[in-house]
């Protein structure tokens, strides 16, 4: 053996025993890599291990230091801050920790810690231009029955139970990723798929026990990568839900908490009272903000303390972590307004100065607007409170489509309400990024909230496929899912038909499907492919005409084309006028209907009962 040999076969044993010793009392670190040349140069170690909070670490890395140590309350943390410099070169560092009682420092342990070469790729956010499709990943397809029941899994597999794990997976939707494209969808939003270990209900992802893994049930962390990557060969973006208010009763540090204050209530269960007006309101109490901001949402879910700068810090890296992991071209952050206020500013403030061309929605179900733009970035806020968040959830305009939808005619029904709500939109620093739907993985499908009308599906469909902001559909809205009976989230998050092998029914062939169903699916998808190359709805403004008699019509005007757009919720067919639109048309009268091909000329139009059309002003 030449020399070479014997020393590449002496490092290797080396640093096997190394790795081995400094397991013995090292059995966490977070994040478990990192990446060279990133938008921040420090990164947050967090290492948890028995009493290592007495021993000093050292780096000895090229273009690698140590800036600070920080310690939680108890002895087993050590938070280790790197500053990786532009010259550090991927390789594996050793963090190595010396007894500080030691008058020479010995050397107890090594902890490898792997920098990699940051990926070269463009990160681009969803914007105008695209249609999300929320999928609720346990519900939608199993495309790998091995992970359905896994060893140290508290919950297995029980499709009879509503409120169970199903089994659909990260397999089952790229398995899918042809059906989705083809249906004209340009974006994923993937409900929550980190580990959610909790002993029941653990299928909603919402309750995080680790929050730089996917859950096994689902997959792997490269399985999701490579998610990823293979919607975005087909144009596809994914959208990654966040929940940074709280995390699972199971999450592993419960057992070991960093410091008594990583918890809000100092780990005491206390129910959040839901006042989310109490944060702008000027008569609140400090009491009743602090109820709502620091309470829980259940005891299965503890309320994370964004006020402790560990914390804070660990959170916000975590985010950064993903993103760069994935290449996602988005967050669905939930819950927003529940997190710490200056947390939140901070967190979205250092996304997207990371990330400059990214999206990020916040969830604040609010029904008021002027509670919405208070959050967003861009708001001249009274307090001087300054937000980065590029768009919100519009709660507000959801709630006023669903009244005039269910409503009979009058004064103030009608379209009215949704006319008047979009009126609003003056409080908005940007309107057109918020994120709009029918529907979604909270509340009834919409194809209920309508009483299963599907006239009334459809003139749904249409609108948020068509107005202002980032249409958002419910996996299953273009085959008319619903729960009537039952608005359990259980139920809302019913499977996909055709997602396992034993269903009958197949919604993505139109197996099995009602006429109805079949048809609606069909013009879904020719409306969201017509969209997916639409200038003026990818970037034009929006322009309305007063609704009259069951007739709302609407404008999308772009640099090169103008649409439009006329919904008639009347069980009669309505003649418009279209010298009444002469402001928008401006001497046009010939269009083409963008779903049947169709082109006509002339002043009168007819618009059928429950009609939705759209047209392309041709001249």
């Amino acid at each position: 053996m030449n020399a070479m040999k014997r020393l590449a076969l002496v490092l290797w044993v080396w640093l096997g025993c190394a790795q081995v010793f400094a397991q013995s009392f090292v059995d966490r670190v977070d994040p478990p890599f990192w990446w060279t040349h990133m938008p921040m140069d420090t990164v947050q170690i967090m290492v948890h291990g028995d009493r290592v909070a007495q021993l000093a670490p050292v780096v000895d890395y090229p273009g690698v230091s140590i800036a600070r140590v920080a310690h939680g309350d108890g002895p087993n943390y050590a938070f280790i801050y790197l500053v990786i410099q532009p010259d550090a070169q991927p390789g594996t560092l050793l963090i190595q920790w010396r007894d500080a009682t030691s008058r020479k420092g010995k050397t107890v342990g090594r902890t490898p810690f792997e920098l990699k070469e940051r990926p070269l790729r463009e990160i681009k956010g969803y914007d105008a231009s695209d249609a999300i499709y929320l999928i609720t990943p346990d519900r939608f397809a199993n495309g790998d029955s091995a992970n359905d029941e896994l060893p140290g899994m508290l919950e297995g597999r029980d499709r009879r139970d509503d409120h169970g794990r199903h089994g659909g997976d990260i397999a089952g939707i790229r398995q899918h990723l042809d059906y989705i494209q083809g249906m004209g969808f340009t974006a994923v939003w993937l409900n929550p798929i980190l580990e959610n270990n909790q002993p029941q209900w653990s299928y909603h992802g919402y309750a995080t026990t680790d929050y730089y893994r996917v859950d096994p049930r689902f997959g792997t962390n490269d399985e999701y990568a490579a998610l990823v990557d293979a919607a975005r060969d087909q144009g596809v973006k994914i959208i990654m839900d966040m929940i940074m208010n709280h995390c699972g009763s199971e999450h592993w540090w419960m057992d070991d908490l960093p410091t008594e204050d990583w918890i809000n209530n100092r780990g005491e269960y206390a129910q959040t009272t839901h006042r989310r007006t109490t944060l702008r309101d000027p008569y609140a109490v400090e009491r009743d903000k602090a109820g709502f901001v620091d309470g829980w949402f259940v005891k299965e879910m503890p309320d994370l303390n964004q006020r402790q700068p560990l914390l804070a810090d660990y959170l916000i890296q975590n985010t950064i972590w993903w993103i760069e992991f994935l290449g996602v071209s988005g967050i669905r952050m939930d819950t927003y307004p529940y997190s710490d206020a200056d947390f939140m500013a901070r967190w979205t403030c250092e996304v997207m100065a990371a990330y400059p061309n990214f999206n990020v929605c916040g969830e604040e179900w609010s029904l008021n607007p002027a509670v919405l733009a208070y959050w967003q970035a861009g708001k001249d806020n009274a307090d001087g409170y300054v937000s980065c968040l590029p768009g919100l959830l519009d709660f507000p305009l959801h709630h006023a489509l669903m009244q005039c939808l269910n409503e009979t005619e009058s004064w103030h029904s009608d379209w009215v309400r949704l006319y008047e709500m979009l009126g609003n939109d003056f409080l908005y620093p940007n309107a057109y990024n918020h994120i709009i739907f029918p529907d979604n993985h909270d509340m009834s499908r919409v194809h209920t909230q309508l009483g299963e009308d599907v006239n009334l599906t459809r003139l749904a469909t249409y609108f948020f496929a068509t107005t202002r902001g980032v249409p958002q559909f419910y996996y299953g809205t273009e085959i008319l899912m619903s729960n009537a009976g039952d608005d359990s989230h259980g139920n809302i998050r019913s499977d996909f038909p055709g997602g396992w092998a034993s269903d009958k029914t197949n919604g993505f062939i139109q197996a099995g499907l009602s006429t109805e169903a079949v048809d609606f699916q069909s013009e879904m998808r020719s409306l969201l492919q017509w969209r997916r190359d639409s200038e003026p709805i990818a970037s034009g403004a929006l322009v309305h005409y007063v609704p009259e008699g069951g007739v709302y019509a609407y404008f999308r005007v772009g640099e090169e084309q103008t649409v439009m757009i006329v919904l008639n919720k009347s069980s009669e067919a309505v003649t418009l006028d279209l010298s009444d639109y002469e402001e928008t048309l401006e001497g046009a009268r010939r269009i083409r209907n963008v779903i049947s091909g169709e082109e006509r000329d002339g002043d009168l139009l007819e618009v059928p009962a429950w009609g939705a059309l759209v047209f392309e002003v041709l001249e």
